[in-house]
């Protein structure tokens, strides 16, 4: 009795101890998958705002990488392994930006982060990326003065946007005065500061430029726009050089022609207003209007048709545009899978190294190249705004422009190179043999 009842009691405790180590072992498998999974993935961090101001011109870009993801998962991802996206919110909030690239990159482990619009979000971030020693491929045109080790800059410098379409307006347009447009931050203010002094190096006096600032989302137009047309009447051609970023530019544009100013009058030049811009909005007030890109979506090449294919299947949408920063998202994505793959490693410090002298296809049918300053070769092209909101290329460089980190027109940058080959330096003075510090 004693027996059958020890066995009894037994009994239990030992299904317990079973169940209990059958428990342990699922959980370890679990967690064996888990590692198994994650060493399996490479994970990208993708870091544009989806909310707030500048949410109109991001978003799509967000979706762009997530579409660059898909297509490399379909050719068996890099290294044998398939690619995360890790998406983030920033909000068009400037700090956040730094918290949530920290997020990215300590806490998700991402091997690279593909992101930031304004160049107030890139300076934001500057300091995380330099920290933790990642690496941050930017995407959009900006106003130089900056060669990072950490960063990747596929954007337009002003020598390959901003300065060509000053010229082409001085030649092609015989324009005599200058507004000089902008919202209230580093971008904006840097551009036009360049072009001020270029714009003086070609003997325009003070009194024919004009330069205004405007907070973001900036709605009321209307004595800023007066004041435009007042400038433009002094009997010399005038043009708007802007600057203006995200979805000021509606209001904008809409106040230009409730006051009746025609392109033909005083033309604007955009650097921000691209098709994604133009996209579900009233083109009426701005064709004729210009922009100065390095990509537009009307450009017939094959590689941009199949490019414009593809993606409109993947977002299932047959009038989803295409544009510049996008272009370039795609220029530096494929870079960073080219250097991955020759050094056969995510590795920071490898990639890096690996990536000056990389070359990529743009979509406009040439090939883009990585430099030493962490800049890319790029065309230029001016486009006309038409009715159904995109554009008709009316001037393209012959060749790819070179993008300069550090602007000639500036007396403290003119004799500044940024080399992370030879020089290990973002800021290599070439008269006095120096490295001035910090990449910035």
């Amino acid at each position: 009795m004693l027996t059958q009842f020890t066995q009894e009691l037994a009994a239990p405790f030992s299904r317990r101890r079973w169940l209990a180590a059958a428990a342990g072992l699922a959980l370890g498998l679990a967690g064996f998958s888990s590692a198994k999974a994650a060493d399996d993935t490479i994970k990208i961090g993708v870091l544009h705002s989806l909310s707030g101001t500048m949410a109109i011109s991001e978003t799509t870009l967000k979706d762009t990488i997530l579409f660059l993801i898909d297509e490399q998962n379909k050719k068996g991802g890099v290294l044998g392994k398939k690619l995360e996206a890790v998406v983030v919110d920033p909000a068009s909030n400037w700090p956040l930006f730094a918290e949530k690239a920290r997020e990215l990159i300590t806490k998700d482990k991402v091997a690279v982060v593909f992101g930031c619009w304004t160049s107030v979000s890139r300076k934001s971030v500057l300091p995380v990326f330099k920290e933790l020693n990642s690496i941050l491929f930017y995407p959009v045109q900006y106003e130089g003065e900056e060669s990072e080790r950490n960063v990747f800059y596929t954007g337009a410098a002003p020598n390959q946007q901003a300065i060509p379409a000053v010229d082409y307006l001085m030649k092609e347009e015989k324009v005599k005065r200058w507004v000089l447009a902008g919202t209230d931050y580093v971008y904006p203010r840097t551009t036009n500061k360049i072009l001020e002094a270029y714009l003086k190096s070609k003997g325009v006096a003070q009194e024919d430029i004009m330069i205004n600032y405007t907070p973001f989302g900036h709605s009321d137009w209307q004595t800023i726009v007066a004041d435009i047309k007042k400038f433009g009447s002094a009997g010399k051609k005038t043009a708007v050089v802007s600057t203006i970023n995200g979805d000021a530019n509606v209001p904008f544009y809409k106040e230009l022609g409730n006051q009746g100013i025609k392109a033909k009058d005083i033309p604007v030049v955009a650097f921000s207003v691209g098709e994604e811009e133009l996209a579900g909005i009233d083109t009426k007030p701005l064709v004729g209007h210009l922009a100065a890109w390095n990509y537009f979506e009307s450009i017939k090449t094959p590689a941009n048709e199949k490019f414009i294919k593809d993606w409109q299947a993947y977002t299932k949408n047959p009038k989803r545009t295409t544009n510049d920063p996008m272009e370039a998202h795609v220029i530096g994505f494929n870079m960073w899978v080219k250097a991955v793959e020759k050094v056969k490693s995510t590795d920071a410090d490898k990639v890096i190294d690996a990536l000056p002298g990389t070359e990529a296809p743009n979509l406009t049918g040439g090939i883009s190249k990585m430099l030493p300053n962490h800049h890319i070769t790029k065309p230029v092209f001016i486009g006309e705004i038409k009715g159904d909101g995109q554009f008709s290329v009316v001037y393209k460089t012959k060749d790819l422009v070179p993008g300069d980190a550090w602007s000639k027109e500036l007396e403290g940058s003119k004799d500044l190179i940024g080399d992370w080959v030879g020089k290990k330096c973002g800021n290599y003075n070439v008269k006095t043999n120096k490295c001035l510090g910090s990449g910035t």
